[in-house]
């Protein structure tokens, strides 16, 4: 069977076609999982209260209360 130049320019369309879908289907599920993990941090963040302040890192930092933090 010999094939076409057309049939096989249609036919490299085609799976390029499908490997850009799969890749596409596969970012969307790991979009879904990160946007899911993220509803779910934010839940333990807000349940956690405001009773409870988190630590102020960058007053520990010398640099972060100077504002020289990038001033090289």
């Amino acid at each position: 069977m010999s094939w076409s130049q057309e049939e096989l320019v249609a036919a490299a369309y085609g799976v390029v076609f499908v490997f850009v879908l799969v890749y596409v289907a596969i970012i969307a599920t790991k979009l879904a999982r990160l946007q899911r993990e993220t509803a779910e941090l934010v839940d333990l963040a807000r349940a956690r209260g405001s009773s409870d302040q988190a630590p102020d890192y960058a007053a520990s930092v010398p640099a972060a209360r100077e504002g020289e933090i990038g001033a090289s």
